[in-house]
């Protein structure tokens, strides 16, 4: 169904209504964000995707309804892949914790912006050539493949070639300077560590974008559908990441089911593809990825159960940029210790 151009333009007014409340009012001073105002600010989301799921049914019918709450579901599930690599980030980085809302408000916004120039670009090509569903099917089976192979595997950020290209091209401070991403020091200009790591952030979001934007085409091919869904599941990243960050060590299956959901929507997309538009239907893929997920979690929280966390746990997977950390060579004595046994 054709959205007005007023549609959108109310929607993308309401978006940015919302993010200059949350700069300009309720996070104008650095701070760190507590687990229950997190908590709350994540509901508060989750609420307004469902109020707008509501508004969807009433006015456009159960269809766009089921769709926009499937794309939503998959695109809040595949969103918390970015907390693994944000919580990775924050730690490596030792990003104070007053400063970490600045760096995710601003990430975010590039999120925003890069997401829907994706989006447009994936329904046109879906519209023009229906046979990119298969390239786009195979596509997420790759990655859902490539989540599964790397899961358990430490990234090598020291070696990231991300970083070092920025290095080598931006003067960098030796710290942090309070909030600043950049600032003139001996009347030269530098960049602190703080952008450093939204540069991280905003490539990473990227190269997630280009796996969950076919995710969410392959349930609709609705423009304003995959636009809204992508845009609430990603209001409601930072506030997830404050509510989560503490107990992400403890999800050692969530990766597993993310990889299994991926897998789930390629094949969708290849099915109907060859066997007509609805041969699985919306539904289907729904309480796939509700199953995957909260079976994931439900499971991981059982087995991790009574298990001390320690607050510097880094958690696996891949980073782009970055390959896997070789284990080091145990020293001589470990060494010799390690032949005794």
């Amino acid at each position: 169904m054709e959205s007005s151009i007023w549609l959108w333009v109310a929607f993308n007014l309401f978006v940015l209504g919302l993010l200059a409340l949350d700069l300009g009012v309720l996070h104008r001073e650095p701070r760190q964000i507590k687990v229950g105002e997190a908590i709350r600010l994540s509901l508060f989301y989750v609420v307004l995707a469902l109020i707008f799921s509501a508004g969807l049914f009433w006015l456009r019918g159960p269809e766009d309804g089921i769709d926009f709450l499937t794309g939503y579901f998959v695109e809040k599930s595949l969103s918390v892949d970015n907390i693994f690599v944000i919580v990775l980030l924050f730690t490596y980085f030792q990003v104070p914790p007053q400063y970490q809302h600045r760096v995710l408000f601003w990430g975010i916004l590039g999120a925003l912006v890069m997401r829907g120039l994706l989006i447009f670009a994936g329904v046109q090509l879906i519209h023009q050539f229906a046979w990119m569903a298969l390239l786009f099917g195979a596509f997420l089976i790759v990655t859902g493949i490539k989540m599964l192979v790397v899961a358990e595997q430490e990234p090598d950020l020291e070696n990231n070639i991300i970083l070092k290209a920025v290095r080598r091209r931006v003067r960098l401070t030796d710290g942090y300077r309070g909030k600043h991403f950049f600032l003139r020091e001996n009347g030269l200009l530098f960049a602190t560590p703080l952008f450093l790591v939204l540069v991280m952030i905003e490539v990473t979001d990227l190269i997630f974008a280009v796996d969950s934007i076919p995710a969410i085409i392959a349930i609709t091919t609705d423009p304003f559908i995959v636009y809204t869904s992508n845009v609430f599941a990603i209001l409601g990243l930072r506030a997830l990441y404050f509510a989560l960050a503490g107990i992400v060590p403890r999800f050692i299956y969530l990766k597993y089911g993310l990889a299994l959901v991926l897998l789930v929507i390629g094949f969708k997309m290849i099915a109907n593809y060859f066997y007509g538009g609805k041969f699985i239907p919306t539904e289907m893929a729904l309480l796939a990825t509700v199953l995957l997920i909260g079976g994931s979690i439900i499971v991981s929280l059982i087995k991790t159960r009574g298990q001390l966390v320690e607050p510097q746990t880094l958690p696996t997977g891949w980073i782009p940029g970055s390959g896997v950390k070789e284990e080091a060579e145990p020293e001589p004595a470990e060494k010799a210790q390690q032949e005794k046994k």
